[in-house]
């Protein structure tokens, strides 16, 4: 399925953001304040997750896009590594029944291949069970990053079309892109005061709202994710035109 490029066409959107994506930051921070190893803030923001999955489904949000490991977090010591790898795959296997009882369709972007066997049964066997969920699609970026993501199709376009530099056109690489089955985000959250994007959706984050918020993600909730929305809702999304323009659209619709 396509979907329209902000920098082609102007997307359709309302009140309630289609996509929202998140970079769930600040699980190890809670739990040193709290006087916890970090892993102990890692399995708190599994409980964020359920939260947020619930709240989105709740609010007609259609796509929820959630950066759980990206491709530069190999670098952390060996032992939270291996610590997170293992609550994936604990997640994985107790999570995805309910999601399925509830309607949500899971998807896993990134490189997997760099995953242990069992943890990429586990993606293979959830995404299946669930390929037919229409409620929400909830992917899960895993050792993902934004400039693999433009190689990687980049690299397939080549090889499966035979084609020079000369003649790429974005309409060409986008189904390429790992989240070819999704809209661009309207709304792009991340939690813990950090104001970059961290290498995550570079293509996609285009013309997506952003909104940075102090809270940490083991603290995010509904009335946070309604706080986000309520953000977005207040932004004129002009998609590179002027505000007159934008207000000539609205009485043309209205008429």
């Amino acid at each position: 399925m396509s979907h329209v490029s902000s920098t082609k066409e102007i997307p359709a959107h309302g009140d309630v953001p289609r996509h929202v994506a998140i970079i769930m930051d600040g699980n190890g921070r809670w739990a040193k304040r709290q006087h916890l190893p970090r892993i102990a803030g890692h399995r708190r923001g599994v409980e964020s997750v359920r939260a947020t999955v619930a709240a989105c489904a709740e609010r007609g949000v259609e796509y929820l896009t959630l950066f759980a490991f990206s491709s530069e977090n190999w670098r952390r010591p060996a032992e939270e590594v291996a610590l997170l790898m293992q609550l994936f795959q604990m997640a994985l296997s107790s999570e995805v029944e309910k999601l399925h009882r509830n309607g949500v369709r899971l998807k896993v972007v990134g490189d997997t291949g760099r995953f242990d066997p069992a943890i990429r049964r586990l993606i293979e066997q959830g995404e299946r069970l669930t390929a037919d969920n229409r409620r929400l699609t909830l992917t899960v970026a895993a050792n993902y990053g934004g400039r693999w993501d433009i190689m990687q199709a980049l690299t397939r376009l080549l090889k499966e079309r035979n084609l020079s530099g000369e003649e790429i056109r974005e309409e060409m690489l986008a189904p390429y892109l790992a989240m070819n089955y999704a809209p661009e985000p309207d709304l792009f959250i991340r939690t813990g005061g950090e104001q970059r994007v961290s290498n995550f959706l570079l293509w996609q984050l285009a013309y997506s709202e952003l909104y940075f918020t102090e809270r940490l993600w083991p603290d995010f909730d509904a009335a946070a994710l309604d706080e986000a929305i309520a953000s977005y809702r207040a932004r004129e999304r002009r998609f590179g035109r002027t505000s007159e323009q934008l207000e000539q659209s609205r009485r043309a619709e209205v008429a």
